[in-house]
This record gives C-alpha cells, structure tokens and sequence, in this order.
C-alpha cells in the first residue's frame, strides 16, 4: 500500500507550521498583560518547579484543581512563542475542569544566561529557538515532566498530552512516545511521519482553524493513514477560525469572531473528551 504520508511532509510541514504560527501573531502574543490579568484572578494554586534528570533541568509551570479527590495529569506544551503568559493561562483553564495541569518551559537553560522564555528580549529570538529545539531532547523534556507530575500525591495515575500551535505538533509526536497516554490532543499542530503512527496506543483528537490551510490541509492524509494504522483519530475544523484561535479568541484585539466561537466550541469538546478518558 502506498505511503499517504511521504517521509518529507512531516518535516516541511513542521517548517511551514512554525512560519504559519510566526506569521498569524505579531507583537499582541509577546505582550499578554490581558493574559496574565487573567491568570491573576484565578482562585487556583499555582507554583514552579524545577524538574531535574541527568544533567538537565526544566522548569515547568504546574496549576491544582479545587476537588476532593486525585486527578489525572494534564501535560500542556506551549505554542512557538515558548511558556507565555497565555500558554500559563490556559493551563489554568484546563485545570478548572479538574485536572492537575503541569506545563514545561522547553527553553529552560536555552535563554540567555541560561534562563527560559522569560529571558529572551523579543518574540522573534523565542521563535527561533524554539524552532531549533532537538526533538529528541523536547521528548526527553516531556518524558521528565510528565514523569515528575504522576508521582504527585494528587495525581491518580492518568496522563493526558495537549499543545497548541507548535506545541500540537508535539503533542501528536509525543503520542508516538509514550506508550502510557490516555489521550492526546493536537491542536492545529502537523502530524507526525506516517511511519511513526503503528507506535501511538491513544486516541488523538485533533481541533483544526478553517482558515488555516497550511495545517487544516493535513488532516485528510492523517486520517488516511490513522485508519490505515488502526489508530483512533478524531478531527474537527472549526469554519472560518485562523490558526491560533485559542489564543485569538479570547485575545481583546481579536477582530475574527470565528475565533471567539471556535474557542467557545473546543473548550466545551475539549472538557468532553477529557470526562471520558
């Protein structure tokens, strides 16, 4: 049977989605004060910590659920613009739905003076660095973070992958990693090589923009060959959203009310999927 995936079209596609992530947010996504004003007001615990393996050290933002019983872990990678005060946000999002959300800053070490995204002076130099990152070191990052968040005392043993933008990418590739997932999440993110798919044990759920071709354009090949793997793939796209539309739609500069509407619909499928994990 033919390949549906060519080897060269994961990677031109991560190309691409990296340029598509750079190109559909300018200044607005490195200034996020309306982002952190969100998070501040959260009544949730918070707290950073320092996930340490070898001789790496990664720190990652982690947000508690208010309930009485343990949870399943959530593992959130950022979109291209590294940890940002968005990225913090909506793990403070998911965590309301009742779920321990631990979010790795992938940069941790790579910033100047060995600092994270916080370190670096503009949007541009994070997008580049998080372009370089190695892959196999961000599943090695993931593979720590994840461990270091199972072992939490609240925590009920379930593992979950979600990420956005680049970190959708990710989290498709991760699920090819980790045999231990119950689900993996991808959104608007490209897929990983066709060759990798036999490996992914969980379902993937992908949340797609209608008006994001570059990476919506995917999705019928990834189901081609998912089916043809044997491999549980659920895909929506959402009419007239732009990439990014998480973000976007909650953005006070947003002018695409798509995206206001396809956030609305996704959180609600999202918190879904999750229940019936």
């Amino acid at each position: 049977m033919k390949n549906p995936l060519p080897r060269l079209v994961p990677a031109i596609l991560l190309f691409c989605a990296a340029l598509a992530c750079a190109a559909s947010a300018s200044a607005p996504a490195f200034a996020q004060d309306w982002a952190k004003t969100i998070l501040d007001k959260s009544p949730r615990h918070q707290e950073w910590v320092k996930v340490k393996y070898g001789s790496r050290a990664v720190d990652a933002f982690v947000v508690y659920p208010e309930i009485s019983r343990k949870a399943p872990v959530v593992l959130l990678i950022h979109e291209i613009f590294g940890l940002s005060d968005w990225a913090r946000s909506m793990a403070d999002d998911i965590a309301a739905m009742g779920y321990i959300v631990i979010a790795p800053d992938l940069l941790s070490g790579f910033g100047p003076n060995g600092g994270g995204t916080s370190a670096f002076p503009d949007q541009q130099s994070i997008i580049k660095a998080v372009s370089g990152l190695d892959p196999a070191a961000v599943t090695a990052d993931l593979n720590a973070t994840a461990g270091y968040a199972l072992k939490f005392p609240s925590a009920n043993g379930k593992l979950a992958v979600i990420g956005f933008c680049w970190g959708g990418g990710q989290s498709f590739r991760f699920a090819t990693n980790r045999k231990d997932l119950a689900a993996a999440f991808v959104f608007y993110g490209p897929p990983p090589s066709a060759d990798s798919l036999a490996a992914i044990t969980a379902p993937v759920y992908g949340f797609y923009a209608g008006s994001d071709a570059r990476i919506s354009a995917t999705v019928p090949d990834t189901k081609t060959a998912m089916a043809a793997a044997g491999k549980s793939y659920d895909p929506v796209i959402y009419d007239g959203a732009g990439h990014g539309f998480m973000r976007a739609g909650e953005d006070p500069s947003n002018t695409n009310p798509a995206n206001t509407t396809a956030r609305t619909q996704a959180l609600k499928r999202l918190e879904t999927l999750l229940k019936g994990m």
